[in-house]
C-alpha cells in the first residue's frame, strides 16, 4: 500500500507533470475527465485528485452549488479514506492507531484492539474467500510479501531481477489458512493464531473502503458522484440531471491509440480492473505481474485484464482478483452464477470477451 515520504513526494510531482502535459492514463478512465465546471441545472462539476491515499491517483467529482460546497463535501470524503487508509495499511505503524500492521506485528502473539472498520473488513474477506473458493484471500500475505521483496528489488536494480525460489513460495503458502485468522467481536479483537501467517488485504481494500466511503457519503446527503482510487471506480447515483455517468474501459495496450475498449452507463454501480500493465516488474526480459494465483504461487497469465462491474465495489474488486486468477471457461461458469455481475475480459492476443449482460451496460439511448 504505502511507500516512504521521500518516495510519495517524488511520485506525486512526477504525476503532477503528467498529468500537465495530458499523458497520465489510468487503468480504468472516467467520465472524459473534465478540469473546469460544467453546469448542471443549478449545479456545477467539480473534480480534485489526490494522492493521500492507498498510493493511488484519487480522484473525486461531485456537482455542487459553489466551489466552496465542492471543497466541504470532498475534504469528508477524503479524510474519510485517509483513514480507511491507516488501519487497512501493512507497511506503516501509525501514533495511537492500532492498524493491520500491528495485527501482523502480534501474529501468534496476542490479539490486538481494533477499529471495528477493520474487523468489518476482515469478515467481508473471509466471506469472499468463500465465494472466490480461495482465490481471493487476504491470508496471503506470507506468499505476497517474498513477491513484494523481490520486485521491488528488480525494480531498484532491473538488471539483477530474479523470481522468487519456489521453495520459499511453497513454504510460505503454508501460512495462508484464512481460519487462523481469529475474530472476537465481543472484544473487538483479531488474532492471528499461526505466528508466520500475514494479512495482505490488497485484492479487496481499495475496494472495500471506496464503498464504505461511499455509503458514508450517501448518509450524509450527497446524491452524485464518482470516485475513482486509481481506476476502482465506484458511481454514486447518476448525474443531477438524470443521465449515468460514462466509465470507461482502460485498453491494457498502452501504445495503441484506442485507449478506451468500451464505455458503460454507470448509475449506482462500480467499475473495477484487475490487469498485468500497471505493476510488474521484468526479470529474463519476461513481465511478472502482481496478481499471484494461490494454487501456482507465480503471477496469473490467463490474460491481459479482467474488469469486473457490479453494486458493491469491494466485491467488484475482489471478484476482478478472482477471475484474473481463472482460466476463461472456469472464470465464465463462476461469473454467471454471481448475482449481477457482469464481467469484460482482455486475453493475451488482445480480444475480448463479456458477460451475457455486459452489452446492456454499453447501450446509449
Amino acid at each position: 500500500m504505502m511507500h516512504r515520504k521521500f518516495l510519495r513526494v517524488v511520485i506525486v510531482v512526477f504525476l503532477l507533470t503528467i498529468i500537465s502535459l495530458g499523458l497520465y492514463r489510468t487503468k480504468t478512465l472516467t467520465d472524459q475527465a473534465q478540469h473546469n465546471p460544467t453546469p448542471t441545472g443549478d449545479l456545477q462539476r467539480f473534480e480534485t485528485t489526490s494522492m493521500d491515499v492507498f498510493d493511488s491517483l484519487t480522484q473525486i467529482t461531485l456537482y455542487a452549488e459553489n466551489k466552496a460546497s465542492f471543497d466541504k463535501e470532498s475534504k469528508v470524503i477524503l479524510e474519510d479514506l485517509k483513514n480507511y487508509h491507516a488501519l487497512y495499511d501493512i507497511y506503516n505503524d501509525y501514533p495511537g492507531l492500532n492498524n493491520l500492521k500491528t495485527v501482523n506485528d502480534h501474529a501468534g502473539v496476542q490479539p490486538v484492539v481494533v477499529d471495528q472498520k477493520i474487523i468489518d473488513l476482515l469478515e467481508y474477506s473471509k466471506k469472499i474467500y468463500a465465494t472466490t473458493n480461495g482465490k481471493t484471500n487476504v491470508a496471503m500475505g506470507s506468499v505476497l510479501s517474498i513477491w513484494h521483496r523481490y520486485r521491488e528489488e528488480g525494480l531498484a536494480n532491473p538488471a539483477d531481477a530474479q523470481l522468487p525460489p519456489m521453495e520459499e513460495l511453497k513454504a510460505a503458502s503454508h501460512h495462508t489458512d484464512i481460519d487462523s485468522v481469529v475474530i472476537d467481536n465481543e472484544n473487538s479483537t483479531v488474532f492471528l493464531e499461526d505466528p508466520e501467517i500475514r494479512l495482505d488485504v490488497g485484492a479487496i481494500a481499495k475496494g472495500y473502503a471506496a464503498e464504505m466511503v461511499v455509503q458514508n457519503a450517501k448518509e450524509s446527503g450527497t446524491r452524485s458522484l464518482l470516485l475513482s482510487l486509481g481506476g476502482n471506480v465506484r458511481v454514486l447515483g447518476a448525474k443531477p440531471n438524470g443521465k449515468p455517468w460514462i466509465v470507461g474501459i482502460q485498453n491494457p495496450s498502452l501504445e495503441d491509440q484506442d485507449n478506451t475498449l468500451a464505455e458503460i452507463r454507470a448509475v449506482d454501480t462500480s467499475l473495477v480492473t484487475s490487469g498485468n500493465y500497471q505493476r510488474y516488474y521484468t526479470v529474463a526480459g519476461n513481465n511478472y505481474n502482481h496478481v499471484i494465483d494461490p494454487k501456482t504461487l507465480m503471477p496469473a497469465s490467463y490474460y491481459n485484464s479482467v474488469s469486473v462491474i457490479t453494486e458493491h465495489s469491494g466485491m467488484a474488486d475482489a471478484l476482478s482478483t478472482a477471475l484474473f486468477c481463472m482460466p476463461y471457461e472456469e472464470g465464465r461458469l463462476f461469473a454467471e452464477k454471481q448475482k449481477d455481475v457482469q464481467v469484460f475480459w482482455v486475453f493475451k492476443d488482445g480480444s475480448t470477451a463479456q458477460t451475457q449482460g455486459f452489452k446492456k451496460l454499453t447501450e446509449f439511448n
